[in-house]
């Protein structure tokens, strides 16, 4: 091995007791793969077998927490108590390869396709259609609607807890119903769920609250809290950088195991602010003033990147496209091969890599994302 890139390897306990072996971390992909009644498919299994082991912690895609919270055509879910043994076979899988399993949690919120919900009505905190999904305006949640949500959130974590995950990774980011509460844009409200910055930020500190509140009364063991969010959004109003820093000083009084910056690039810069000239993940790391371990994400392919993003004071490393194209990254740099990594996909590489059809249409279907040879 490379002496230069051994503190990418070297072991991470998280506040909970969690102990990972390595700073590398599979991210949450969202893959597409599962069966019509939400259940895990062999193929995702496979995927994600493929890809664990090497890598300290595989976050898994999103599950819905509840009916009307599936944002995905082969979405698996977590709304059921009969999913347990789903969610168990994915866990089994993963853990079974060395690496810890941590469920990623979700709600769609006004992303949601309307054939994948009861009744084809789309909810969200606000009667307001998103860019990404303009044709539909969804039905505002009603208090005891959002409450019933909550809860819903702590009891996908006792599945988690019972099928054996490590962890839960609450998904706050990519503009799903946490962070269309958290938003000026999509949370039009004026009772206790929204208003002012205080109030749009009741809603995913009160999942954070019912979530650790529900491991502490079923793990039997060290469980795993993280929380994933987007930084900033693109319309106006929406959110800004001074809202997310306000965010992050709350959520770090709750004591979570950690906080995952979703970015497309680790170096990217924000759109508003004084401070344009800086990357968002120094913003954010400057106000978590080691008060919480951050996940880094975005466009890191090579270990040289990797071991860049590290030395920012990032403890963790998250890689998502990266680990679909090269399953064997860390083995690679482990070995001193980290020269062999490979950075494309190679048309006939499916099979090999075993990648399921739903995803490997996905990424023929979208060359830009992925670079294919």
């Amino acid at each position: 091995m490379n002496p230069r890139y051994k503190p990418l390897l070297q072991s991470y306990e998280f506040h909970s007791g969690v102990q990972l072996h390595n700073r590398i971390v599979m991210a949450p992909m969202t893959n597409w793969s599962s069966h019509l009644d939400g259940s895990v498919s062999d193929e995702e299994v496979q995927y994600y077998e493929r890809r664990s082991g090497q890598v300290g912690m595989v976050i898994t895609a999103c599950a819905y927490v509840t009916p009307n919270g599936k944002g995905f055509h082969g979405e698996f879910g977590a709304d059921r108590d009969e999913m347990i043994p789903s969610l168990r076979r994915l866990a089994t899988a993963i853990k079974e390869k060395g690496s810890k399993a941590v469920l990623q949690i979700f709600h769609g919120g006004r992303e949601c396709p309307p054939e994948l919900v009861p009744g084809g009505e789309v909810v969200s905190a606000g009667s307001v259609p998103s860019t990404q999904n303009p044709s539909v305006t969804p039905r505002t949640l009603s208090s005891e609607e959002v409450a019933s949500i909550v809860k819903d959130f702590g009891e996908a974590t006792r599945r988690a807890i019972e099928a054996g995950y490590d962890g839960v990774e609450i998904h706050g980011a990519n503009g799903y119903l946490i962070q269309q509460f958290f938003s000026p844009h999509s949370n039009t409200r004026d009772d206790q769920w929204g208003g002012d910055l205080t109030k749009r930020m009741a809603f995913p500190l009160a999942v954070v609250d019912e979530i650790k509140r529900v491991a502490a009364e079923y793990a039997k063991s060290s469980f795993l809290i993280g929380y994933r969010f987007s930084p900033e959004e693109a319309e106006t109003p929406g959110i800004t950088m001074t809202d997310t820093l306000e965010l992050v000083n709350a959520l770090i009084t709750k004591e979570l195991d950690y906080l995952h910056v979703s970015l497309l690039d680790f170096w990217s810069k924000p759109r508003s602010g004084d401070e344009l000239d800086r990357p968002r993940m120094d913003l954010i790391k400057e106000k978590v003033a080691n008060r919480v371990p951050l996940i880094g994400v975005g466009s890191i392919h090579s270990a040289e990147e990797a071991l860049k993003a590290f030395e920012t004071g990032i403890p963790l490393i998250a890689l998502g496209r990266e680990l679909i194209m090269d399953p064997d990254w860390v083995k690679k740099v482990e070995d001193g091969h980290e020269a062999e990594i490979e950075t494309t996909l190679s048309k006939d590489a499916q099979e090999r890599l075993l990648i399921p059809d739903p995803l490997w249409k996905g990424i023929m279907n979208a060359p830009g994302w992925f670079p294919i040879v």
